[in-house]
């Protein structure tokens, strides 16, 4: 291992470039995700007739379009590498997320026969035409198929965002460094309800995918600039390689040993290492994508605030998630440091402390007869247990994988949890309806308020169960060398 005390001079610091760069990389992400959830209920289903089981199919649809590219995102990374994978998933992305707005345009043109490139005069067309379940029908495919676009490029974000951290940070960092980058979906979803409702209810809701949109192409000119391997990066000194590189026995040989290496998908499920990972994604992905996709139609549905009205709650809901990026690095870090724990041992502790927390949301309904203040406070604790538990289990995978298949195992992990949040975000959709047609009866509650606290059970639970299953699979740390 390289002596940092043999490199003289001052080190530098550019990793934390680096980690601005993905952090602003995934707000960017979740803004884009959020759009749709914060103007359908208000501007697209009066639009389009939707229903919250139509809302669902398509959530649903786009966990699955997300997990199945996942899969396969982390290959595509692997292979395309850093700088250049990531160029072109934010690029998909960022096309996809434009691409919703001419659904109305098209919607139009397949259902009134009027093809105009006026977002006014598609609403006008279309609410002439009296065949409510065709314009259900042709415009739920349309965004459909905008929204495969858009999994397909988010789908490369966290691969490429936790092998970017692999490369510019040792393995005692990595958590921290990963909570950082990930408190962009957190900010992402902070800024979406004080901008999104509000450029939709000025400029139409089409605007507001385009103005969003255009964010991820503004990164990438930034990206082309800034990136590099740090081994190759002018801004990297000896000192701050050496120290990015501290875990290493020999930096320089296992550098060019690996270099172009990669690892199938048939050797990596060989692993329970693996496994671990992605079951625990699967089962607690689809909690913070239902929080994400749901809460503004909670807000909706159950306390009548509509997406103007409801900005303030959904904000102080991120707000409080942001304690994340300190208890995600904490925790492991004081195991790791203060108990002398190796890093799964660490981590796992730390994950077990925030499994805990999400359970409190068995009290939102129950007590938000008292004040919608409780529930958007007790969610906001539940969604910042999410973020520190998502930090962790992603350097799970760089702590016990070689650089070179840690964002194809993050991809495998990525595809369970997208299977997860389809299955919530479909059943859920699917279920609201349900309870609200049938006036359904559950635990005290009534109608779609029973509906919600169904789902709020599963969420409750889900983290502790998940943590149980990744121990019993890998109870001790071991650092796999033979891929």
């Amino acid at each position: 291992m390289t002596n940092l005390n043999e490199v003289n001079g001052k080190k530098t610091n550019y990793r934390w470039t680096i980690c601005i760069m993905l952090f602003l990389a995934t707000t960017i992400n979740y803004l884009d995700r959020q759009v749709l959830s914060l103007t359908w209920a208000d501007f697209i289903a009066p639009e389009f007739h939707w229903t919250n089981s139509d809302y669902g199919t398509i959530t649903g649809l786009f966990s699955i379009f997300y997990a199945v590219s996942m899969l396969f995102a982390g290959k595509f990374i692997d292979w395309m590498d850093t700088k250049k994978g990531f160029l072109w998933a934010i690029g998909i992305w960022s096309f996809g997320a434009v691409l919703h707005a001419f659904c109305g345009l098209a919607t139009a043109g397949i259902v009134a026969g009027e093809w105009t490139m006026s977002f006014l005069g598609a609403r006008e067309a279309i609410a002439k035409v009296g065949n409510v379940s065709l314009i259900v029908s042709v415009s739920v495919t349309l965004f459909v198929f905008a929204r495969l676009i858009l999994a397909i490029g988010e789908a490369g974000n966290f691969p490429a965002a936790i092998k970017a951290t692999a490369e510019y940070f040792p393995k005692k960092d990595r958590a921290y460094a990963t909570s950082i980058f990930n408190s962009g979906a957190q900010i992402g979803a902070l800024l979406a309800p004080l901008t999104i409702p509000f450029i939709a209810k000025a400029w139409g809701w089409e605007m507001a995918f385009i103005v969003i949109g255009a964010l991820g192409f503004v990164w990438m000119g930034f990206w082309v600039f800034v990136y590099d391997k740090p081994e190759k990066s002018k801004k990297v000194n000896a000192l701050e390689l050496a120290y990015i590189n501290q875990d290493d026995s020999d930096t320089t040989v296992e550098v060019d040993k690996n270099a172009g290496k990669k690892v199938s998908f048939k050797k990596a499920f060989m692993y329970k290492q693996t496994w671990s990972f992605a079951i625990g994604k699967f089962l607690t992905d689809g909690v913070w994508w239902f929080l994400l996709f749901w809460i503004p139609a909670y807000l909706s549905s159950v306390y009548g605030l509509d997406s103007t009205q409801s900005w303030l709650h959904v904000f102080v809901v991120y707000a409080i998630s942001m304690i994340s990026v300190v208890a995600a690095g904490y925790f492991p870090a004081y195991f790791m440091n203060k108990k002398k724990m190796d890093p799964y041992q660490g981590r796992m502790r730390a994950m077990l402390i925030f499994a805990f927390f999400p359970v409190l949301i068995l009290l939102a309904q129950p007590l938000g007869g008292i004040s919608v203040w409780i529930p958007v406070v007790i969610i906001g604790i539940a969604a910042a247990a999410h973020q520190s538990w998502s930090a962790n289990i992603f350097s799970t995978v760089s702590d016990m994988f070689p650089k070179y298949a840690v964002a194809t195992i993050t991809g495998i992990g990525g595809m369970a949890g997208g299977v997860g949040s389809f299955i919530i975000n479909k059943s859920s959709g699917a279920l609201f309806d349900h309870a609200q047609n049938t006036n359904m009866r559950f635990m005290g509650f009534e109608g779609i308020e029973a509906g919600y606290f169904t789902i709020f059970c599963v969420c409750a639970f889900a983290y502790l169960i998940g943590w149980m299953i990744m121990k019993s699979l890998v109870p001790k740390y071991k650092l796999i060398t033979d891929l």
